[in-house]
């Protein structure tokens, strides 16, 4: 049986930007499963534009074994053009309950092709912070 396992960590932080993620997950081969990223300080927030005014500096990536990471997410939960909607992200917008501060990335019916290394990235006002969240699968 093929599981696969979510291992979270985060690669650095600096300052006072502290994240929090949470524990590894085990999920079975089609279910959904969520991972986050909480701040203790608001990521930073566009204030220019239209469309995206307002929204929150965080982004979403997917690095498979061997190739460069991509981009699945941006302003929290606007999805990349060309992107499977199987992604989602949660957190983006004042309007719909972001609070600057709590950050998730959303992947529906799980299946093997989507282990990775996911980092979720966040601008504050003086620096920005990496994390990663390895998806990998238990023979």
């Amino acid at each position: 049986v093929v599981k696969p396992v979510l291992l979270l960590y985060c690669l650095g932080s600096m300052g006072q930007v502290v994240v929090t993620q949470s524990a590894a997950k085990l999920v079975q081969l089609g279910d959904s499963v969520s991972i986050d990223c909480k701040f203790n300080t608001v990521v930073y927030r566009n204030e220019e534009g239209t469309s995206s005014k307002g929204r929150y500096f965080t982004s979403w990536y997917l690095q498979k074994a061997g190739e460069k990471p991509k981009l699945l997410i941006y302003y929290s939960d606007e999805r990349y053009s060309g992107v499977s909607s199987k992604f989602s992200g949660g957190g983006g917008h004042p309007s719909s309950g972001g609070n600057g501060l709590d950050f998730s990335l959303t992947i529906s019916g799980v299946q093997p092709e989507d282990a990775g290394d996911y980092y979720c990235q966040s601008c504050h006002k003086i620096i920005t912070l990496t994390c990663a969240l390895k998806m990998f699968f238990l023979l």
